[in-house]
Parts: C-alpha cells; structure tokens; sequence
C-alpha cells in the first residue's frame, strides 16, 4: 500500500473512532448539476443533498427495486441509508474494513433490509453471485488493486448484474483506470467525466464542512481532516480544479 493510502485509511478509521455521533453521514465530494436541484428529498435529508446527488448520478436510470444491493466502502453509511429508503431494494448489505466505521453504522443507520458488515474489499466475505448490484463510490483509490477489486465485484455479481463506480484519479493515471474498467470481464456500459460536477460540489458545500471538521473534530487533527473533507485550499481540491485530478463515475455490467 502506498504512503498516501496509507495515510489516508489512517484517518478514516480516526474519523470512526473520534466522530460516533449520526450527524455526519457522508464523506463524499457531493455532486451539483449546472441546472441546480431535481432530486426531490425528505427535509431530513437536505444537510447532506450534494452528497446525496453524487449517489443519485451514480444510479442514474437503474431500477434496483426488490433487487439485492452491495455497497463496498460504507464510510458513514448515509449512501447506504440513502439507497436502502429511497430506491428501495429487497436489500443493501455495506462492507467496509473499518470496523470503527461498522460500529456506528449498524447503530445509527436504521432501514428495512439494510445490515452493515465488515471486510475487505479485495477479498469480500460472500459467496459467489450474490449480488444483483455492486455500488462503489469514492473509495477505490485506496485498495491496494483495483484489478483485485474488480475481480471480486464480477464474482459476486449474479449474472446481468451491474457495478456502478465513482472516484478520483490524478490525471495521468486515467487511462489506466479505463484499461481496467474494460479488463474486468464486465461491459462498460457508461462512462462519464464529472469533475466539473464534483468540483461545483465543494465550492457549494465548503463551508458546511469545515463547519463539521470545527464541531467534531479536535483542532490538533484539523491539518490532517482538511484535506480529507476535500475543502478550499487543499490537495484534492487545488487538483480537481487546475485538472490534475479527474473524477469519473461509471456502470459496467457482468453477462447474462
């Protein structure tokens, strides 16, 4: 694992053991849509809209009704809870490695058929075709192989089922990304450039965040959350915005 991933999980698994409480339920970058919202939402769950949209765009134009979901990478569980309520399938199992993560979630996040479960996404605890779809957002630029996650996603996939994908990558890095997309043994079926999207997202939602980083976590681990939120004036976002980094979102599906 490289030092960045490394430093990167290291906060994580702070964030799930310093931040218990609910209210922080996404760790996302957000979506915005030039045209500004259509996404109808509870009030509940307005806070948290551009993270939510991201979800929204990464769905878009599937029926997952009655259908068994995966999400691999729970973060904060808002995704899941957000999937398991709205969309509705018969039900969403959310893996992620940090149990300091699954802890919280199974507590707070409260739905029917939703159940949060830990593991490593390199080597998911679940039989094969399991899975009648594979929800992946902002979370494999920390695996130490995407062609290991990748295989993993197509083994536990029933036949016909899709993975939806979204997340970051230095630019440079992009073609390999879409070789690896293509080389899983699924068919790409959309693909997509959303930095632009994502970007407008952080400038939105800025401020909310820092006022989360100030509410919940200890200012000596400010340096370190900052960047991890994606807020104004660090890496990520320098990088979205001068096209070092590329945020791209897609759907691939394993045959029939």
């Amino acid at each position: 694992m490289s030092g960045r991933r490394a430093a990167w999980r290291a906060v994580y698994e702070l964030l799930g053991a310093r931040v218990r409480e609910p209210e922080w339920a996404f760790m996302n970058y957000g979506y915005a849509p030039a045209g500004g919202p259509v996404l109808k939402l509870a009030p509940g769950d307005e806070p948290d809209r551009l993270c939510i949209q991201l979800y929204d765009h990464v769905l878009a134009g599937a029926d997952l009704m009655d259908q068994d979901v995966l999400e691999v990478g729970s973060g904060r569980g808002g995704g899941a809870s957000y999937v398991a309520r709205y969309v509705r399938p018969r039900s969403v199992t959310d893996l992620d490695f940090s149990r300091s993560a699954v802890e919280p979630c199974s507590r707070h996040r409260r739905a029917p058929g939703l159940r949060f479960v830990h593991g490593d996404a390199q080597a998911m605890p679940f039989p094969d075709a399991s899975f009648d779809a594979v929800i992946n957002v902002e979370s494999s630029h920390c695996y130490p192989s995407m062609e290991t996650f990748l295989a993993e996603v197509a083994r536990v996939l029933r036949p016909g089922g899709r993975l939806f994908f979204a997340d970051l990558r230095s630019a440079e890095d992009v073609p390999r990304l879409r070789d690896q997309l293509q080389g899983s043994g699924l068919t790409l079926r959309r693909e997509q450039d959303i930095t632009a999207e994502v970007l407008r997202a952080m400038q939105l939602d800025n401020a909310r965040k820092l006022g989360l980083v100030d509410a919940w976590i200890p200012r000596p681990f400010h340096r370190v959350f900052r960047p991890f939120a994606g807020v104004e004036g660090t890496r990520n976002f320098a990088g979205l915005g001068s096209g070092r980094l590329r945020y791209l979102s897609a759907q691939l599906a394993r045959a029939r």
